[in-house]
């Protein structure tokens, strides 16, 4: 069963060390070389890697630099047998299965695999060669590189692959007053050795929390976990693996189902032992989804910020312990808004997107009831294809995705409800077998909420059903472009989709400013037959487009006067509106305010992943391990430092930071491209782009506003 633990450092140093192999001479060579978006797929390097399920796979690379304003001229890839290449090679006689030859382009992620079929259960290779050129250098050829892959048993032309779970084993050495304490709380098991005097009941406890200097036994009605483990032990020093009890809830038909390798597990960061023995040996074995901790790297003047930070980027490692997102322990059950939130907050965290992915399409064939969240799937899928530049869950998905516009619920204002139309027809559209219900946010308290009305047409349901029409019409546009120059070898109309997703969108955009906007107060109102204006309706206005920009002010600083009047979860949305409105200040205090409705009081309470309310009081079951809960982990990256991709796969970003009054900050985001820096302190930023990527930069001048400067790559430092 234990096979498959491995230490996470040691299975990153290893993925590192074998990325890329040089088969020719050279100066440089391509890095970071990705089989369908996969790093870990060498066989040779370790036995819990990728299989590749595609018959047709695409492949990615790391432009080398060799100078600034670095791009790719052309490509050349060669895929074979690894066992015939590792015979012939030195020979230069092996035969490849497909030989694209120099390909003029710089293209460099998403690159189809355009050879016949692979085989299934087989070991290949890749080779890539480049020809690059910069300012200085007119063209150089790099060296070539390959890659090991292993295919899957089964194969399909499209399917996403996955890693198999990591394990990371750590050991506390001293406990204080009989309790060890891990640190931080991580998704495992114990595994215990222990001296007993004679055969013997012994009593294990975990748990997530202390309180008064024991492990808290919680109120029936908390998720927060503590668990009493009963484990029978041999007369002398013998080792035991200790796992939780079972939880019938969160191991339900609903529930995302542990592989079957990795047993019972639980979150907890502390446990003690009672009875009759001596431990020799106190370990935690956790499991979690590959992930390079120190891909990303974040820090500024405001020591807050850097724990809120710290807190988030570690919460992505244990949340991942089923390889989806899920919503926490208590369930088990991936939720679409919760999946968005870890996707981008994992997107600013790792340049590792097969879990994101995989969360989708479950989702898709398993959509929860919220009205919202369906719609949030086709931003998650916008998202993956902007983040990657592999289109291909796009075709895959596309016209689930249609469905969940939800455009069989448009009635004739031009708007969508629910209250009528879920037919048994549109519910099957989205593989529904229940209604769907609009949630606004969660939970329903007038708190959260902000007081929302509810009424037959929901604002907030209607600024993303807007959203999400533009969000396909691109989809649209995207696979009609790839069927017009053969790429994909797409069938469907899609230009005609997206010229009617586009006046679709357009006729949506009137219709809710006719139904919600309030032209006299300048704020958007809750339903059609309520004069209620929420923070929830106003936030939602300015974050999907649905305002003129001389009508965000009075928006924007109503957002401002609400303040989190909204759940943990709801926070995503808050804070990239402000971002969205440039209020980055306020956003920027927000983020670091010490109330109970703010990311520093899971700090004081204690927790080391991020939680799934702002306080107990707010949620008295709430779980103590939500991903949902990070929001700072995107809204930091992409908010405060201002990096977004403009164009897909990264090929060109903006960085336009907001960093409010904080002194300094800088910050490492890696992409499929590479790895982008930013730094800013006293009045001077200085910016990296990787090689193969353009970026729009936006300096403040002296009259607050922002001049941009457009560069390709290298390094660059501004004063303004």
């Amino acid at each position: 069963m234990h096979r498959h633990y491995i230490i996470l450092i040691l299975a990153l140093l290893v993925c590192g060390a074998c990325a890329n192999r040089p088969v020719s001479s050279g100066h440089v060579a391509a890095a970071g070389l990705r089989t369908d978006l996969m790093e870990m797929t060498d066989p040779a390097e370790s036995g819990d890697i990728a299989l590749i399920a595609s018959s047709k796979p695409q492949f990615s690379w790391v432009v080398p630099s060799v100078g600034d304003n670095t791009r790719q001229v052309a490509y050349k890839i060669g895929v074979y047998e690894w066992e015939d290449y590792a015979a012939q090679k030195m020979k230069g006689r092996s035969v490849p299965v497909w030989d694209s030859g120099w390909v003029e382009s710089d293209t460099s992620v998403a690159v189809p695999y355009q050879g016949p079929e692979l085989k299934p259960d087989t070991e290949y290779c890749w080779t890539v060669e480049l020809k690059l050129s910069s300012m200085s250098k007119r063209l150089k050829t790099s060296e070539s590189v390959y890659k090991r892959f292993k295919t899957d048993k089964t194969l399909a032309e499209y399917a996403t692959p996955s890693y198999p779970l990591l394990t990371k084993e750590e050991t506390c050495e001293t406990p204080v007053n009989g309790i060890y304490d891990f640190k931080k709380a991580a998704f495992g098991k114990l595994v215990l050795t222990l001296n007993a005097a004679k055969d013997d009941n012994v009593t294990v406890i975990i748990g997530e929390r202390l309180k008064d200097g024991v492990i808290e036994h919680t109120p029936r009605v908390s998720s927060v976990v503590y668990d009493e483990i009963d484990l029978r032990v041999k007369e002398g020093t013998h080792t035991y693996l200790v796992e939780p009890n079972c939880d019938a809830r969160n191991t339900g038909p609903m529930a995302v189902p542990l592989p079957e390798y990795a047993g019972v597990v639980a979150p907890f960061r502390f446990c003690s032992i009672s009875g009759d023995v001596e431990p020799v040996s106190v370990k935690r074995i956790s499991y979690h989804y590959p992930f390079d901790a120190n891909a990303a790297s974040f820090r500024c003047s405001n020591d807050t910020l850097n724990a809120i930070w710290d807190l988030c980027h570690y919460s992505l490692e244990p949340c991942s312990f089923l390889g989806i997102w899920v919503d926490g322990n208590r369930e088990r059950i991936p939720y679409e808004y919760d999946a968005l939130i870890a996707q981008l907050c994992h997107y600013g965290g790792d340049a590792e997107y097969s879990i994101d992915r995989r969360t989708l399409e479950w989702l898709l064939e398993k959509p929860t009831w919220p009205t919202e969240w369906i719609l949030y799937t086709v931003e998650i899928a916008w998202n993956d294809y902007l983040w990657t530049g592999d289109s291909r869950a796009l075709k895959a998905n596309y016209d689930i995705l249609k469905a969940h516009s939800l455009d069989a619920l448009r009635k004739a204002n031009g708007l969508i409800s629910t209250k009528q139309g879920q037919t048994p027809e549109f519910l099957a559209s989205i593989n529904r077998t229940g209604a769907i219900t609009d949630i606004v946010d969660w939970p329903h308290n007038k708190i959260e909420d902000d007081g929302f009305v509810y009424t037959d047409f929901n604002a907030v349901v209607n600024a993303l059903y807007y959203r999400t029409l533009l969000r396909l019409g691109d989809i649209a546009s995207v696979l009609a472009k790839e069927n017009a120059t053969g790429y994909a070898q797409l069938t469907g109309n899609y230009a005609a989709d997206a010229a009617g997703f586009k006046t679709e969108a357009v006729e949506t955009r009137n219709a809710f400013r006719n139904a919600f906007y309030d032209a006299a107060s300048g704020l958007v109102r809750d339903g059609i037959n309520t004069d209620h204006a929420s923070l929830h309706s106003n936030m939602m206005a300015i974050l999907c487009g649905l305002l003129e920009e001389d009508e965000i002010p009075a928006a924007a600083d109503f957002v401002e006067s609400r303040g989190l009047m909204c759940s943990i979860f709801g926070a995503h949305n808050f804070l990239e509106s402000l971002y969205a409105a440039g209020r980055g200040s306020a956003a920027l205090r927000f983020m670091t305010n010490d109330s109970l409705r703010g990311w520093f009081n899971g700090l004081r309470l204690g927790t080391t992943i991020t939680l799934e309310a702002w306080d107990d009081s707010f949620k008295p079951n709430q779980d103590w391990n939500h991903i949902a809960g990070a929001a700072p982990g995107n809204a930091i990256p992409f908010g405060l430092m201002g990096v977004r991709p403009v164009e897909p796969g990264f090929s060109h970003v903006e960085i336009r930071p907001q960093i409010g009054n904080l002194e300094w900050a800088e910050m490492t985001l890696p992409t499929i491209r590479g790895s982008i820096s930013v730094s800013i302190r006293d009045g001077e930023m200085k910016v990296t782009i990787p090689a193969n990527m353009t970026a729009d930069i936006w300096l403040p001048n002296k009259n607050n506003k922002m001049t941009r400067v457009t560069v390709g790559s290298g390094s660059y430092t501004y004063k303004y």
